[in-house]
């Protein structure tokens, strides 16, 4: 009896399609490394057709070059003001109150207009994509690729941490308990015959 027990909940769990657990992972993306005008992307896995999640701290910084090109993963949007601290990558634009970052114009490459300094993503040999300091979308592929946004990679410098959330889809967690009821309800039976 407890051996067809125990064959039942395997093969129940079995049905059940695997489930991913949301991980986070940090990673750095370098200004120079991961440039678009002539780095490479930072590689991070992701599963195709899952949601992912990438958050970047809003006083995190790096720069196109010398001041005022400080900007956090939104790129050079308007005025950056130091704080006279580092930020959490151990960078310090400058002393306290200094103007270290100004709008910039525009630029546009592969698809995408977009400040410079932004965090950027691409997957494949695709368009790139805005990323900023907070993105949500649906993986294409499983590789994802990290850059930052310029047309000059030769004077950046500084990097920025971004953390990468894989989101489980509801229908997996509804999959999941559906199969889990089902353990439940042969355990139950079995018990009462």
């Amino acid at each position: 009896m407890k051996s067809k027990l125990i064959g039942l909940v395997l093969m129940s769990v079995l049905a059940v399609p695997s489930v991913s657990v949301a991980a986070t992972t940090t990673y750095n993306v370098k200004a120079y490394e991961n440039s678009t005008s002539g780095g490479v992307g930072l590689e991070v896995d992701v599963f195709a057709g899952n949601t992912f999640s990438i958050l970047a701290s809003s006083s995190d910084y790096w720069n196109a070059g010398a001041l005022p090109r400080w900007s956090n993963a939104n790129g050079l949007t308007g005025d950056l003001i130091a704080s006279g601290v580092a930020d959490v990558t151990g960078d310090n634009p400058g002393a306290e109150f200094d103007l270290v970052g100004v709008a910039f114009p525009n630029w546009t490459q592969n698809g995408l207009t977009a400040p410079y300094g932004t965090l950027v993503g691409q997957f494949g040999s695709g368009d790139f994509f805005k990323v900023g300091t907070s993105y949500t979308g649906v993986a294409t592929a499983n590789k994802l690729k990290l850059f930052y946004f310029d047309s000059n990679y030769e004077d950046n410098s500084g990097s920025i941490k971004v953390r990468v959330t894989a989101v489980p889809e509801p229908e997996t967690y509804a999959m999941l308990l559906a199969g889990l009821g089902v353990i439940g309800f042969m355990s139950r039976r079995r018990r009462n015959s």
